[in-house]
């Protein structure tokens, strides 16, 4: 069972989420959506990310994710997600505007504190359940999953009304938020 969610072929793509502890609904505001997106953009240009498909909810975020370069998948996923956790507790504690940061922080704080391989912060769960996608069927269930998690969630009618979604690049023809490598 360990050896199912691991990464361990670097040429392969895999279906990976990334959650929030405690299920804390934190991306409902732009400024904590951008960090994540500027971070993928960072990976993207400087340690070989490919995206193939994506979608930000508010508590969790879906990928379908490789890599292009020396660095090896599970390296950068680590990077992306200590710098987004990084920068997720700067940006709460200064947003005077965010009714709820103390809370958020607290929330944060209670979970690194229980958990013995943090100092005393802790922003994603850690394991992020890579699932290996080897066949075409695997593929497209995936992607249709992830463009389907903001409908089924019951926050738009269609996959590519919401705006932090790869869907848009798949349905429209628009240019999303981040660069894709297509995958059909």
């Amino acid at each position: 069972m360990a050896r199912k969610y691991k990464i361990h072929d670097q040429q392969e793509l895999y279906f990976v989420t990334f959650t929030v502890v405690n299920w804390i609904d934190v991306f409902t505001r732009d400024a904590y959506r951008q960090i994540f997106l500027n971070s993928v953009k960072y990976c993207q240009q400087n340690k070989g990310l490919n995206v193939g498909a994506w979608v930000i909810m508010i508590n969790h975020i879906h990928m379908i994710i490789g890599t292009n370069g020396d660095n090896k998948l599970q390296d950068i996923i680590r990077d992306l997600k200590s710098f987004v956790s990084r920068q997720m507790r700067l940006t709460i504690e200064q947003n005077s505007e965010e009714s709820r940061r103390g809370w958020i922080i607290w929330m944060l704080k209670r979970a690194g504190m229980a958990n013995s391989k943090n100092n005393n912060f802790q922003f994603w769960i850690q394991d992020n359940h890579p699932i290996q996608l080897s066949t075409g069927e695997m593929l497209l269930e995936r992607l249709n999953y992830i463009h389907n998690n903001p409908v089924k969630a019951g926050f738009v009618a269609q996959p590519d009304h919401w705006l932090y979604s790869s869907a848009h690049d798949y349905c429209g023809g628009t240019q999303g938020l981040i660069d894709l490598m297509m995958l059909l």
